[in-house]
């Protein structure tokens, strides 16, 4: 049994000696800060996104995962240029629903036109 203990003694302090070691960089100093890797924005200034454009759209990974303010960027120039598409098309869509209203006014005025 003092084996035992003196072997879990002994592991401890080797264990706490390398945490040590790693941690204050031994001879050389502590390990220096790494600078945050920031996503260079590969979505197009020039042109509205595409499906090729998110496919191809990775995040630079960090020890708790994502930078949360690169992943938001992406995601609000995503949600702005989606609400700018369902605006033009629901303008489009009115603007042919109003065409095939009129269409449709002029072909039954013809039709009338042609009963008389």
């Amino acid at each position: 049994m003092v084996m035992f203990l003196f072997l879990v003694v002994a592991l401890a302090v080797v264990v706490a000696a390398v945490t040590l070691a790693v941690v204050s960089g031994g001879e050389r100093g502590p390990l220096p800060e790494a600078a945050p890797e920031r996503l260079r924005d590969p979505l197009p200034p020039d042109r509205p996104v595409g499906r090729a454009d998110v496919e191809s759209l990775r995040f630079p990974v960090t020890p708790r995962g994502y930078r949360m303010a690169d992943v938001d960027d992406a995601l609000g120039r995503l949600a702005a240029e989606l609400a700018e598409r369902d605006a033009r098309i629901a303008d489009l869509e009115s603007a042919l629903a109003g065409a095939r209203a009129a269409a449709h006014a002029r072909q039954d005025r013809h039709q009338e036109g042609e009963q008389r």
